[in-house]
C-alpha cells in the first residue's frame, strides 16, 4: 500500500467513524489511528474490505485489551459476497429433475456468480 493509498483510506475512515459516532460512543478517531499505525496488516485488511464493496468501521473495543474490532456496516452486502455466500447453498441443495437432460442442468439462471 502506498503511502497516498495509505493516507486515503485514513481519511475515508475516519469520516465514515465520525459520521456513525452511535457505533462506537465514547472512542475517539485519534485513538483508532493510532492503534491502526500500530497495526499496518489491520490497514491492509480493511482497504481490502473497502475494495470488494464493504464499509469497514469501528464496531467495538475490547475493553481489556484495548482491542478495536472493525465491521462491515455496508448497508447491503457486496455482490461478489453476497453470491459467494449463497450461490453454493442453493445450487447444490436442487436435484436435477429426472426430465431434465444433464446438458440443461443447471439452468442458465441458477449459474454462480
Amino acid at each position: 500500500m502506498t503511502e497516498r493509498e495509505r493516507a486515503e483510506l485514513l481519511a475515508l475512515l475516519k469520516n465514515r467513524f465520525e459520521t456513525h459516532l452511535q457505533r462506537h460512543p465514547g472512542l475517539t478517531w485519534a485513538t483508532v489511528a493510532a492503534r491502526l499505525e500500530d497495526k499496518p496488516d489491520a490497514l491492509l485488511s480493511l482497504a481490502q474490505m473497502e475494495a470488494s464493496g464493504g464499509e469497514p468501521d469501528v464496531i467495538g473495543v475490547d475493553q481489556a485489551t484495548g482491542s478495536i474490532t472493525f465491521g462491515d456496516c455496508a448497508a447491503e452486502s457486496p455482490d461478489a459476497a453476497a453470491c459467494a455466500t449463497t450461490a453454493p447453498r442453493w445450487t447444490s441443495a436442487r436435484k436435477p429433475s429426472r426430465a431434465a437432460a444433464p446438458s440443461t442442468w443447471p439452468p442458465a439462471w441458477a449459474s454462480p456468480c
